[in-house]
């Protein structure tokens, strides 16, 4: 069994044949309970303060009232992919009723253009994401793992990485729309410039912590493997494969998760100040709309986000895991 899964099992297996009741109702209680406990509180608290709360939309919804409004998301998404599928029916049936009198006849097939739904905007965050820190992470890893080996590249490279690290999305955003604009130019794009936009806001700010962190990491390595590594007259590339990669990981995956965390926040914040298409669009929009629904699905909204993040840097914690060559230590 997968040692994660073997991890969620193993307490109701030695709770359910005897061994170790105790230990096992208490290790149940700090998996399961206490967080059960929290969010109970939570949803009391919410509930509780949201009655008090009255805004020119009306009252700020509870957790019934966000619920309700996810309920009308997910209709509204399925009314749509219904939509959709009578579209290209329509087509395909006139097409094939074109071709029996014509056999001549070239079917065309047009792309459904209806309004995003609100999955859609969640599926083109996530992908805007991704890409974004992938590409950053690619840039950022070799960079750190450089200046972390030499001490004069980290003191030429240091002082550009505390002029741009502080530097705000908002700030960064209409820069990259202007370059963007004047060099992606073309009569057949691979890519909208919204999503470029997007991407590339995200790119310049997860930068820094995963160059920082990893030359953290890289500076880590001790001495006595340094001194293995000369004497068995490893190559660079095989210095770095075999010494410097696996000490700098733990310190490293700590950068690239405190990235994809700053990633997501700042896609959010580049979507609604930009309004490429995304949540942070669709929140924007709820916003602007001002009906009596508006808060409650910019409560799922934020919802969502906040979930996202989480199962995002879960994610990255199962990759540490995998990659990591201590098993013995705990991740959290």
């Amino acid at each position: 069994m997968n040692p994660l899964k073997w991890a969620l099992v193993e307490p109701f297996y030695k709770l359910i044949i005897g061994e170790d009741r105790k230990g096992q109702l208490n290790l149940l209680t700090k998996m399961l309970g206490l967080p059960l406990v929290g969010l109970l509180l939570f949803l009391l608290i919410w509930q509780g303060a949201s009655t008090h709360i009255n805004t020119s939309l009306g009252q700020f919804p509870g957790p019934v009232q966000t619920y309700e409004q996810f309920i009308s998301l997910n209709q509204e998404a399925d009314e749509a992919a219904l939509k959709e599928a009578a579209f290209y029916q329509r087509q395909e049936d006139r097409n094939a009723a074109r071709m029996e009198q014509d056999p001549n006849y070239e079917p065309r097939v047009r792309e459904y253009v209806g309004p995003p739904t609100f999955f859609d905007q969640i599926y083109r965050s996530l992908v805007t994401v991704m890409s974004g820190f992938i590409l950053a992470s690619i840039i950022a890893v070799p960079i750190g793992i450089v200046i972390g080996l030499s001490a004069n590249a980290y003191a030429a490279v240091n002082p550009l990485i505390q002029i741009f690290k502080p530097v705000s999305p908002l700030a960064w955003l209409p820069l990259v729309t202007m370059v963007v604009s004047a060099v992606y130019v073309t009569d057949d794009p691979m890519f909208d410039k919204a999503f470029l936009n997007s991407m590339f806001t995200v790119l310049l700010c997860c930068l820094w912590p995963t160059i920082i962190n990893t030359a953290a990491g890289v500076a880590t390595v001790t001495q006595d493997l340094k001194n293995v590594s000369q004497v068995l007259n490893l190559s660079w590339w095989t210095h770095v494969r075999k010494i410097v990669l696996p000490c700098s990981i733990p310190m490293m995956f700590t950068g690239l998760r405190i990235s994809l965390g700053i990633a997501w926040m700042v896609l959010i914040a580049a979507e609604m100040l930009a309004q490429n298409p995304g949540l942070g669009k669709f929140v924007w929009d709820e916003f602007q709309n001002g009906s009596s629904n508006s808060l409650g699905r910019i409560m799922v909204a934020v919802l969502v986000i906040g979930v996202v993040g989480f199962v995002l840097d879960r994610g990255m914690l199962l990759l540490q895991r995998a990659v990591s060559w201590d098993k013995s230590v705990a991740l959290r």
